[in-house]
C-alpha cells in the first residue's frame, strides 16, 4: 500500500491573527458607536419624557392650585376660621336620608346650612336625583341652590335656555351657578369667554340677579380672569390647603371632595361661605342688596 503523503494543517499566525481582528473591531466600530449614541438619545428622552409626566401630574393634580387628587392628603381638614358650612350633591350621592342629614349632620361642630344641587348638563341632560333633592333640600330648612355644567359640546344659549327650563328657583334660594370646567380646544379664550358670558346674561336676565360661577384656581386664572367676571360671586374649587391662594374675591370654597356626613352614602364635597349668615341670606334671591 503507498505511503501517503502527510496533510498540512494551515496554522493562522499571530500576525494574520491580529490582522483579521484589527479589521473586524474597525469595522463594527461605526456601528457600535451609533448604537451607543442611538442609547443615549433614548435615555435622555426617557428621563425627560418621565420628568414632564411628573410635573404635569403634580400641577394638574397634586399641587396647591390642582383640581383633585385625594390619596396624597389623607383625612379631610377644615379651613380655621369660617361657621358658614355646606355641601354640594348630584346623582354620586345616592338616595339621601334627610332625616339623618338634618338631624346628625355637623361640619367642624357646625350644623350644615346649604346645599348646592346639580341640575343638568349641556342642552339635554338633567340629573335624575335633581328633583327630589331640591324638593328636599327645602322641606328640611336648608338654604338651597341649583347649579348647570357647562357643556363644550353644545352652544352657551342652548345650554341657558335648558336650565331655564327644568330649574325653577324661588325666593330664599341662592343665585343660579355655572360650573364651569373645560374649555372647548377649537374656541380661543375670547371667544370662549363670549360663550360663557353669554349664559351668564341670558340667566341673569331670568331672575335679576348674578349667577355664580364655579370652577377651580387654575381655570379661572387662565380662562377667566377679564376683569367683567370680577361682578360675579366666584365659588372656588381649592382643594388640601389651608387657606385660598386666589387673591381675588370669592364667596364659596370648595375645599374636599372626601367629606363624610351621616345620611350620604360615600364621600361628598364639603364648601364653606365666605361670610356671616346673615351674609349668606342676603345673597339669595329676593333678599340680595341693591
Amino acid at each position: 500500500m503507498p505511503n501517503k503523503k502527510p496533510v498540512r494543517k494551515r496554522t493562522t499566525s499571530s500576525r494574520q491573527y491580529r490582522r483579521r481582528r484589527s479589521v473586524h473591531h474597525h469595522g463594527l466600530a461605526p456601528f457600535q458607536f451609533i448604537k451607543k449614541r442611538y442609547s443615549k438619545a433614548w435615555i435622555v428622552g426617557g428621563l425627560a419624557v418621565t420628568a414632564l409626566y411628573i410635573w404635569a401630574f403634580w400641577y394638574f393634580f397634586v399641587g396647591p392650585t390642582g383640581f383633585r387628587w385625594r390619596a396624597f392628603y389623607g383625612d379631610v381638614k377644615y379651613p380655621e376660621g369660617y361657621e358658614i358650612h355646606g355641601i354640594d350633591i348630584s346623582r354620586y350621592q345616592g338616595k339621601i336620608n334627610w332625616d339623618r342629614l338634618r338631624s346628625n349632620a355637623l361640619i367642624d361642630g357646625c350644623p350644615l346650612r346649604f346645599i348646592i344641587i346639580k341640575a343638568t348638563e349641556g342642552s339635554s341632560k338633567i340629573d335624575p336625583n335633581f328633583n327630589d333633592n331640591f324638593y328636599q333640600a327645602r322641606e328640611y330648612g336648608f338654604i338651597r341652590g341649583a347649579y348647570h355644567f357647562w357643556s363644550t359640546k353644545s352652544s352657551a344659549r342652548s345650554q341657558a335656555y335648558f336650565f331655564l327650563n327644568k330649574v325653577h328657583l324661588e325666593e330664599g334660594d341662592l343665585p343660579p351657578v355655572l360650573d364651569i370646567e373645560h374649555k372647548p380646544a377649537d374656541r380661543s379664550v375670547e371667544d370662549f369667554q363670549t360663550d360663557v358670558l353669554t349664559w351668564l346674561h341670558i340667566v341673569e336676565d331670568k331672575y335679576h340677579v348674578k349667577p355664580i360661577i364655579y370652577t377651580y384656581h387654575n381655570f379661572k386664572e387662565k380662562y377667566l380672569s377679564a376683569p367683567v367676571f370680577d361682578d360675579y360671586p366666584y365659588w372656588i374649587a381649592h382643594y388640601y390647603v389651608d387657606k385660598v391662594q386666589y387673591k381675588g374675591k370669592w364667596k364659596f370654597w370648595q375645599h374636599t371632595d372626601t367629606g363624610v356626613l351621616p345620611g350620604i352614602k360615600g364621600n361628598v364635597d364639603l364648601n364653606i361661605y365666605n361670610g356671616s349668615y346673615y351674609d349668606l341670606l342676603q345673597l339669595t334671591i329676593g333678599h340680595e342688596e341693591n
